[in-house]
């Protein structure tokens, strides 16, 4: 049986970081926790909790994932949020892929919980995530929705759903929106990117058609309006911002 090192990063996640650890436990060999000096009990909980625990500042989101890989003493990584658990029947998938030498890059569907609700349209699901490969081929890139770089014909999909605890009210959706506008903002600068009248127009309300009426949010009741205006809403934030980081330019 293949052995598999789980890769945790955090910064105070005590809220989240129990469920997500225990639901690894039976299924990995070993868990690193890579944690950006938490304020909260996250540290505490983690070290009652039979982890390897190390504390980096913060490099980013891509940086922060390879250093923790580079910890794991297995090849082969489950990488996971803290807001992120194995439900039992992917856990069964996982287990079952240790046994079978075949492949070694895996994904699997994130069901998200949005303030309590289970979300199944708006885009957001199935929201598949190729977070289980080998080191040695492969690692982290991209600082906003970074990414794996992996051939896609060698992933294979397992059953079972990871399941995503991400906002716990509106407030915590608006202010993350406005985080990642920043980081997607200045993204775009550095790729010489441009913001103009049209797309802060347009992006937002093309954002939102395309979540609540293309995705079908609207069968996610009041919660896939509320997803679908703020995402529309953190779009703008993007380009706006966009337009004064060049505006700023020397």
């Amino acid at each position: 049986m293949r052995k598999l090192s789980a890769v945790i990063i955090t910064y105070n996640e005590a809220r989240n970081i129990k469920r997500c650890i225990a639901s690894l436990q039976n299924v990995a060999d070993e868990i690193v926790v890579v944690d950006s000096f938490s304020t909260d009990a996250t540290p505490s909980i983690c070290k009652g909790m039979n982890v390897q625990f190390h504390q980096r500042n913060w490099k980013g989101y891509s940086k922060q994932k390879n250093f923790g890989n580079g910890l794991a003493s297995n090849d082969w990584i489950l990488s996971i949020d803290a807001d992120e658990a194995l439900s039992e029947e992917l856990q069964k998938s996982i287990l079952a892929a240790k046994s079978n030498g075949n492949h070694e890059n895996f994904a699997y569907h994130r069901l998200t919980n949005y303030c309590g609700k289970w979300i199944r349209h708006s885009g957001w699901y199935p929201d598949t995530k190729l977070k289980m490969f080998n080191r040695t081929k492969s690692d982290w890139q991209g600082e906003v929705h970074e990414t794996l770089t992996v051939e896609p014909s060698s992933v294979k999909k397992l059953k079972g759903d990871l399941l995503h605890y991400s906002y716990h009210s509106i407030s915590d959706h608006v202010k993350r929106a406005d985080v990642y506008s920043t980081l997607g903002a200045k993204e775009l600068f550095e790729n010489d990117k441009k913001a103009n009248l049209v797309k802060l127009l347009f992006n937002p309300w093309l954002k939102f058609n395309k979540m609540y009426l293309v995705k079908l949010g609207f069968l996610d009741g009041m919660a896939g309006f509320t997803i679908a205006l703020i995402t529309a809403y953190g779009t703008f934030l993007k380009y706006i911002k966009l337009y004064y980081l060049a505006k700023e330019k020397p």
